[in-house]
């Protein structure tokens, strides 16, 4: 009988009971952190503050979802950063890397239309296990 990979899934008590999803999903060494974006916690309200309010928010979900996975910052590989607005590129570069002082995982970013809440960014990561 072939063994079953065992998937574990992880929830920030800061997320919002009526969203359908995972923070983060556990297989085997590698963590995947679903899209934060930076909502007041248990709440669907964005913080206030504007985007960079926001992106800190969601960086500072995407370090907590990291955390309760088994895994940390110093472990992603790779991120995913969404822009209402690609003009926030640089701006977001800065936080980025308060975020990430020892090493830059691979990174890409995009604009897209329609975030959820109106967000003005959302970041999602994969990372290995501590």
């Amino acid at each position: 009988m072939p063994s079953k990979t065992k998937i574990e899934t992880f929830r920030l008590a800061s997320l919002p009971e009526e969203v359908p999803f995972a923070s983060a999903v556990r297989v085997k060494d590698t963590v995947y952190v679903s899209g934060q974006i930076g909502h007041r916690p248990g709440e669907m309200r964005l913080v206030d503050g504007g985007f960079e309010a926001e992106a800190t928010q969601a960086m500072d979900y995407m370090r907590e979802s990291l955390e309760i996975a088994g895994s940390s910052l110093e472990r992603v590989i790779k991120c995913t950063v969404y822009f209402a607005d690609i003009k926030d590129f640089r701006s977001f570069s800065a936080i980025y890397r308060r975020y990430f002082p020892n090493h830059l995982p691979a990174r890409s970013g995009m604009e897209v239309q329609g975030l959820a809440l109106g967000a003005q960014i959302e970041i999602e990561c994969i990372a290995l296990v501590e």
